[in-house]
């Protein structure tokens, strides 16, 4: 069986992938899958998929040649702001906190954003592959648990009105835009 190594430091993050690439029940999985902490250089860039590729071929370099590895990117894009803050969403939080990121559209009529999830990922020969997730929503008041991003100030259109924060995880990985990212390289990795 290979080993997948999933770059990531977040153990919140890491239960969700594994829950979002776990076998179906009955069938092993072709893979075992474990994360690495690693601090890799963010290269400013408003493509999400730029940022994502330069981060796993660090990741590779790090590793070394041989392992199969992948990194997962989120962005939030606030419509009215022509997809900002995008791929600087992490920065913008931390910054500004959730209340501040909901507070810069309130003069806009316009609410609208986009998360987008992209994972690219090194097979074990180095080969690229590049998997990408959107769901439609719009920014609200902090609504549930603060304790994973900004998943209080999301509500998804198809959520029947709750943020992430207010769902159940399985329910929110059959829309959330990760859910969708992982569930395009389950599927390349289960057919494989």
């Amino acid at each position: 069986m290979s080993e997948i190594v999933f770059i990531t430091g977040n153990q919140n993050k890491l239960k969700e992938v594994q829950m979002l690439l776990a076998p179906c029940e009955g069938e092993p999985a072709p893979f075992t899958l474990t994360n690495k902490a690693l601090d890799l250089m963010e290269v400013q860039d408003a493509s999400l998929e730029a940022i994502s590729l330069a981060k796993c071929k660090q990741a590779l370099n790090v590793l070394g040649k041989g392992t199969a590895v992948f990194v997962e990117d989120t962005a939030l894009s606030f419509d009215e702001f022509n997809g900002m803050p995008g791929a600087y969403i992490k920065w913008f939080l931390k910054s500004m906190g959730l209340e501040k990121l909901v507070k810069i559209l309130e003069p806009f009529e316009n609410k609208g954003a986009a998360a987008v999830t992209t994972i690219t990922y090194a097979d074990s020969n180095g080969k690229m592959y590049s998997f990408q997730g959107i769901t439609k929503g719009r920014i609200v008041p902090s609504r549930g648990p603060t304790t994973f991003g900004w998943d209080s100030i999301f509500e998804p259109l198809e959520s029947m009105g709750k943020t992430y924060a207010e769902m159940e995880k399985k329910d929110k990985n059959l829309i959330s835009h990760r859910g969708k990212a992982f569930k395009k390289f389950k599927h390349f990795l289960y057919e494989q």
